[in-house]
């Protein structure tokens, strides 16, 4: 059975994280994923940590691609863009705004040699607006978006989330985005222009932030670990560590104060009697419930919210994570042969279905690996071929595709 995108062509002019993430995923699924970078290739290739002078981010982020290696801004490379165009489902880049209008192929280029195009734009901001021209990063875009004052310990300074959010978040929409255009091409027969940013991917998922601004008027802050909405739901501290702990509703924090801190007196404390009231009153809260937790281990805790079905766990370094054995059984961490890095862990696939839907079927491409293969399906001789290496509009790496 085919994997759904099988026979899809995509062209990635995309960098750093957000698109390769896309394209990463758009390769999972199936499709034929042209990665086509400068001659001095994404610039993520110079991420540490380096094994056998190949970066190991850059290999995580970037399986199931081709790679060529194109000098866009000569006459000749735009040609070859625009004939690489012309045979593709999709298009997508995250260059600064504009930049695809100065160098020639923009959507409304595109769409000329090909009408049917989707055609996908990432940026900071958008393409459009104030900030329309404005260049950004993933930190940029937090900050902007409320998400660090919203993150971190009451208050201390602004945090960052711990990954690159706004990145993945732009990723993950630009994505939903293009398969949806893609869905509607099949129905309707047209292609379109698709865009979004790192500002409005990341926005678009502060959900209760959003309500709770607009129905009550309030303002977020940071709340550390604990759920605006919802008490006790946070990290408490434990005798080795800390142990998180969802018993918000009813019935779970009744089962979690008789039978987890075996405190049953709490239940009729009126500053707890309800979920607001707990809310309101999570200072206390909290200061009871760690004055308890802290004298015994996460596993002691984390057995005994298990055994009557309150949802709790550890909380991990990334280490444990990665050796955690319902990790392991889900194959989050995936064993690949890499050209020259060798065997390599990457990371697993996150959905698993019944039949044919993704799959890790090669590792991510050295810089130029396909460009002579790419160039003869478009047509190109073997001297042309040559010749264009020789003039230094195109690169090629010294081990074959």
């Amino acid at each position: 059975m085919p994997l759904p995108l099988e026979g899809v062509r995509i062209l990635d002019l995309t960098n750093v994280m957000a698109g390769p993430y896309c394209s990463m995923v758009l390769g999972d699924l199936g499709a034929e994923v042209i990665k086509l970078e400068s001659l001095d290739g994404d610039s993520t290739r110079n991420f540490e940590p380096r094994v056998n002078d190949e970066s190991y981010c850059f290999a995580v982020l970037n399986r199931n691609k081709k790679s060529i290696s194109v000098d866009l801004k000569s006459p000749q490379g735009k040609e070859i863009v625009m004939k690489l165009a012309a045979t593709c489902d999709v298009m997508m880049e995250n260059f600064r705004p504009g930049v695809v209008k100065k160098l020639g192929i923009a959507y409304d280029d595109v769409k000329q040699v090909n009408p049917g195009i989707i055609f996908a734009s990432m940026s900071g901001f958008g393409q459009t607006g104030p900030y329309g021209r404005k260049g950004g990063f993933d930190i940029i875009a937090q900050g902007m978006s409320g998400i660090m004052m919203m993150t971190g310990e009451p208050g201390g300074r602004p945090a960052k989330v711990g990954i690159a959010m706004n990145d993945i978040a732009c990723g993950v929409t630009t994505l939903y985005g293009i398969l949806g255009a893609f869905i509607g091409k099949l129905r309707h027969g047209q292609g379109q222009y698709i865009e979004t940013s790192l500002l409005e991917a990341g926005l678009a998922w502060s959900i209760w932030e959003f309500g709770a601004f607009f129905g009550g008027g309030e303002k977020p802050t940071a709340t550390g670990t604990r759920h605006r909405r919802s008490a006790p739901y946070q990290a408490f501290r434990s005798q080795d560590g800390y142990v998180t702990v969802g018993a918000s509703g009813d019935k779970l924090w009744r089962a979690f104060v008789t039978q987890v801190v075996e405190q049953p007196q709490w239940l009729d404390d009126p500053r707890f009697v309800r979920n607001p009231l707990r809310v309101k009153n999570a200072d206390a809260l909290q200061d009871l419930i760690e004055a308890i937790t802290i004298t015994q281990p996460t596993a002691h805790w984390v057995e005994k919210l298990d055994a009557v079905g309150v949802p709790g766990g550890p909380v991990y370094t990334y280490e444990q994570t990665l050796s955690d054995p319902q990790v392991q059984h889900r194959r989050m961490v995936y064993d690949i042969e890499h050209p020259t890095i060798g065997l390599m862990k990457t990371l697993g696939l996150p959905v698993k279905s019944s039949g044919e839907l993704t799959q890790i079927r090669k590792p991510a491409p050295l810089h130029g690996q396909h460009t002579e293969e790419v160039l003869r399906t478009l047509g190109y001789s073997e001297g042309q071929v040559h010749g264009l290496l020789a003039e230094g509009v195109v690169k090629a790496s010294k081990v074959p595709a």
